[in-house]
């Protein structure tokens, strides 16, 4: 509203959000503790090392751009979780335009659990996992590997918490006949979506 000269108030200037500011710093060591559990969840959604680390840091950069929107004391690693799933599906869905890759499996996500029957060599479960359909690999793990309640989990893919606990438990079954050598398993691709 002008004043009375007729000139507009200024315009309050934003700060810049690349320039830390006194209360970043609780911030900062929260987005620090978070940033191996984001990795592990990384690698394991695009079963590449060098493409996880760069999801990492391009959620790492997005929180820290966002952090005026996040609510201290609430789950920061659900906040960052969700931000890499957000990134990474957002790879996949520009890698499409560039590829053959099924639209389907895009808009699945991933799966996994650690198998509790006796010792695997991380390279056997590591390949089993990258074969598990994308949704049930995301499921397993965000409940199995990161720890997410179900609930947590659901909020996280975006999904009702009913299709999470079917999602782990039918990763799970796959993942065991996969490590037993079950040779009926079916391609990603061929797979039913669920």
């Amino acid at each position: 509203m002008p004043d009375d000269t007729g000139t507009p108030p200024p315009r309050e200037q934003r700060p810049d959000p690349s320039i830390p500011r006194p209360e970043d710093n609780e911030f900062r060591r929260e987005l620090l503790t978070v940033l191996p559990h984001l990795r592990a969840f990384a690698r394991g959604l695009s079963g590449r090392p060098d493409f996880a680390d760069d999801l990492v840091q391009e959620a790492a950069i997005k929180a820290w751009t966002a952090r005026d929107r996040y609510t201290a004391g609430t789950n920061m690693r659900a906040w960052t979780f969700a931000i890499l799933r957000n990134h990474y599906l957002s790879e996949l869905r520009k890698s499409k335009r560039q590829t053959d890759l099924d639209e389907g499996a895009v808009e699945r996500m991933l799966v996994m659990e650690a198998d509790q029957e006796g010792p695997l060599h991380l390279g056997d479960m590591e390949s089993a996992l990258q074969k598990l359909a994308p949704e049930r690999r995301e499921a397993v793990l965000l409940v199995g590997a990161s720890g997410f309640s179900y609930e947590e989990a659901a909020e996280i893919a975006g999904c009702p918490i009913g299709t999470m606990k079917s999602r782990v438990a039918r990763a799970r079954a796959d993942l065991a006949r996969m490590l037993d050598g079950d040779p009926e398993l079916l391609e990603v691709g061929e797979r039913r979506s669920g």
